[in-house]
């Protein structure tokens, strides 16, 4: 029996995909190299944006037309997916599955038709422990969270992955060991790149110790050794402290990029996007980025078309980017 996985959207659904395929295997499964020779096909889907969604619509057809090759394809829907677009996709596929329930996937997999997806329930972040079977000889994808509690209003996370829960410290700096180690890491030579993960990083805050937030648990992976190299995705201006900023500043293993979203350029719209910062207080804190780290290369993200957005808060955007 062969699996083929199909990823769409975030690095965080990467490393998903990579943890579904250690329990595919062991439960047997091998990879297949292309779609056709699959038994077994998971689409790890991003309800975030329509686009992710309209190429799952895209792939339904090919589904059909493999399963009148081969009645025994079985199809799982998983990943990001909102409510309503699990009740469009009930009828398209086989299993819809909830990525947080990973570990439980094994005895639903023989089953002809089942929907277990609950974006709400509390299953924690416990399918994270799952060792992930990385696709790349030099890179290691490391969620320290899932789920939001910001509602930004034009993003869905809250809906698909639930409240934030952030995993202990001490798990994840063992997943970090171990992907740049190449004794105990199925990559031969171990990670030389590290990218930690999470809806908003700068939120985090280990179960384990309330003490230990961002900045603190970035030094202690800074403080692991080997040559390797640190990032991660994605901060927010709201929260991004000083000490973040110092622990960046010293370290020389976290790479001197950073992509920090402003969003918008009028602080009307970053009201109506449910940003709590304004224009002025991100460009103060890029200010003091790059006066504490010269040579840092920013970049950032933005939406135009906003709903409701005029042509005057438009060009404050423009402006903001001149």
């Amino acid at each position: 029996m062969r699996y083929f996985i199909i990823t769409f959207g975030c690095q965080m659904n990467k490393s998903d995909s990579e943890r579904i395929a250690l329990i595919l295997e062991q439960k047997g499964y091998k990879p297949a190299l292309k779609i056709n020779g699959a038994d077994l096909i998971v689409v790890n889907m991003c309800s975030v944006r329509q686009s992710a969604v309209d190429r799952v619509y895209g792939l339904i057809p090919k589904f059909q037309k493999l399963k009148t090759k081969n009645k025994k394809v079985k199809t799982i829907l998983t990943g990001c997916i909102l409510k309503k677009d699990e009740k469009k996709f009930q009828k398209s596929f086989d299993l819809i599955l909830d990525i947080k329930n990973l570990q439980n996937w094994p005895k639903y997999l023989e089953k002809e038709s089942y929907s277990l997806f609950q974006p709400w329930h509390n299953y924690g972040v416990s399918y994270l422990r799952i060792t992930p079977k990385y696709k790349t000889n030099s890179l290691a994808y490391v969620p320290i969270s899932n789920g939001c509690n910001n509602f930004c209003t034009y993003c869905v996370v809250p809906f698909t992955r639930g409240p934030l829960i952030c995993r202990d410290h001490e798990e994840i700096l063992r997943e970090v060991k171990r992907a740049v180690s190449p004794i105990r890491n199925t990559i031969s030579n171990g990670a030389r790149e590290i990218w930690l993960l999470g809806q908003n990083v700068n939120d985090y805050t280990s179960p384990g110790n309330s003490l230990i937030n961002f900045p603190k648990l970035l030094k202690m992976v800074n403080d692991i050794p080997g040559k390797f190299v640190i990032r991660f995705t994605s901060p927010n201006p709201k929260n991004f402290s000083d000490e973040l900023i110092k622990v960046m500043a010293e370290s020389k293993k976290i790479a001197k990029f950073l992509n920090l979203p402003v969003q918008s350029g009028d602080n009307e719209i970053l009201k109506k996007m449910n940003r709590p910062y304004t224009v002025e207080q991100y460009k103060d804190l890029v200010k003091k980025i790059r006066e504490k780290i010269p040579n840092i290369n920013l970049s950032t993200d933005v939406i135009v078309g906003f709903p409701e957005e005029t042509k005057k808060q438009f060009q404050n955007t423009a402006k903001l980017f001149k």
